[in-house]
């Protein structure tokens, strides 16, 4: 290139001087308007495809891939031109350092906006890289509870999920109505925990609101234990010691089935077993691994909404094409790629700063999931997010509350594992 200006006696600089602003403008600027202009966006999807987590993996995935089908057959994103959305994957192990690693190779591949990751831990890895960026991306949580995770001043991180502060809460306040609608409370509780963030987390939001709402149960015991636990023999037979008429439990889908497992072996007689936030009750393979077992255990959950015609239209069209039953990972993961569509059709630009402006207006009211409208307070949580208290019943979660979208009145006391036939 050089050469064509060699011995001219004018260069480069020239040239553009002569042309006058407008004309250097006109010459540079058009480049940059039409690389603004993607015909595609990439959303890095960050979940746990393979470990400890590959069962949650797999539904989370297919929700997010199920939203980007349904946004590029309505006509992409039509204030781009119709852009269409395109999914690159990434799996995050629930390994911490390959949720960095992922999250940077997928920011060097050019991906607008991340999306995932189901455990907190994690996310909070991929929100490290993100801070520490010199070209920060957004990343929206489709399903992540730790309060912390959007508290650490990065503005490009929204969540559409349910926080652990709110579902604490909702846990205790749904076990009261049962109690009181019973007239049959609880009187002495043990409370299991998984001892990664989730957990942790889980259970200090879950004794705070426990405190606060004066519940009428005390929790003699907590008795945490690793993630990945193969046995929990022990932790079961310390509990039965305690003589609770209520089991809490915060677990991982795998310990889920342990834990119930060994409710059975050692008959621990119990009037409910909830989980208060807890992905491990309703998960499919937890059914089909007990069978009549899992019958009527209760998990509080961030659920979709069974009354919503949306809902029922996007549920039935999930389980048409993947065989799985709609739960809380695939409807969070679907509604949180509708999300960063509904920001991308505001923004009409991939910028990652508009589309931090854009977010900040998002009011959603028509939505797969359970709560009110989806709105991000300054933090970029959703304000709007709660959840639902199911039950298994007939081997599928069916909410039980809160009232107004209930599907079936709850069973309690609950009839004991070990006379179930």
């Amino acid at each position: 290139m050089a050469s064509q200006w060699k011995g001219t006696g004018v260069n480069r600089r020239t040239v553009l001087k002569g042309m006058g602003a407008a004309g250097a403008v006109g010459m540079l600027g058009f480049p940059a308007i039409v690389r603004s202009q993607v015909k595609e966006v990439k959303i890095g999807s960050v979940q746990p495809m393979t470990g400890l987590l590959a069962v949650v993996g797999k539904t989370t995935r297919q929700g997010n891939q199920l939203a980007v089908d349904h946004v590029n057959a309505e006509g992409g994103i039509k204030s781009m031109g119709g852009a269409k959305l395109a999914l690159v994957p990434g799996d995050h192990q629930y390994k911490p350092e390959v949720a960095r690693a992922e999250t940077e190779r997928l920011m060097r591949e050019g991906c607008h906006v991340l999306i995932g990751a189901f455990d907190s831990g994690n996310i909070n890895a991929m929100i490290q890289v993100i801070k520490q960026s010199s070209k920060p991306i957004p990343f929206v949580i489709d399903i992540g509870s730790a309060d912390q995770l959007t508290q650490q001043g990065v503005k490009y991180v929204f969540r559409v999920f349910t926080t652990n502060s709110t579902m604490g809460r909702r846990g205790i306040e749904y076990l009261m109505e049962l109690f009181k609608s019973s007239g049959n409370p609880c009187k002495r509780a043990v409370m299991f925990q998984v001892s990664d963030l989730f957990g942790q987390v889980g259970r200090e939001r879950t004794m705070e609101w426990h405190k606060k709402l004066n519940a009428p149960f005390e929790v003699a015991e907590i008795i945490t234990y690793p993630a990945g636990t193969q046995d929990l023999s022990t932790e079961v037979a310390k509990a039965k010691a305690s003589k609770p008429d209520l089991i809490l439990a915060i677990t991982r889908p795998n310990d889920a089935i342990l834990l119930i497992q060994e409710v059975y072996k050692q008959r621990v007689d119990v009037k409910a077993i909830v989980g208060p936030g807890n992905p491990g009750f309703y998960q499919p393979t937890f059914m089909r691994a007990l069978g009549k077992l899992s019958e009527h255990t209760m998990a509080n959950a961030p659920w979709w909404n069974p009354k919503s015609p949306l809902g029922q239209k996007v549920a039935a069209d999930y389980e048409k094409r993947f065989g799985d039953p709609f739960t809380t990972e695939s409807a969070w993961s679907y509604q949180g790629v509708r999300v960063i569509a509904d920001i991308l059709e505001r923004a009409g630009t991939v910028d990652p700063d508009k589309f931090v402006e854009a977010a900040r207006k998002t009011n959603i009211k028509d939505h797969v999931v359970s709560g009110g409208p989806i709105q991000f307070d300054e933090t970029g949580d959703n304000v709007g997010a709660s959840s639902s208290m199911v039950q298994i019943r007939d081997l599928r979660p069916k909410v039980i509350f809160p009232r107004d979208v209930a599907e079936v009145q709850p069973v309690y006391p609950i009839p004991n594992l070990w006379e179930r036939g």
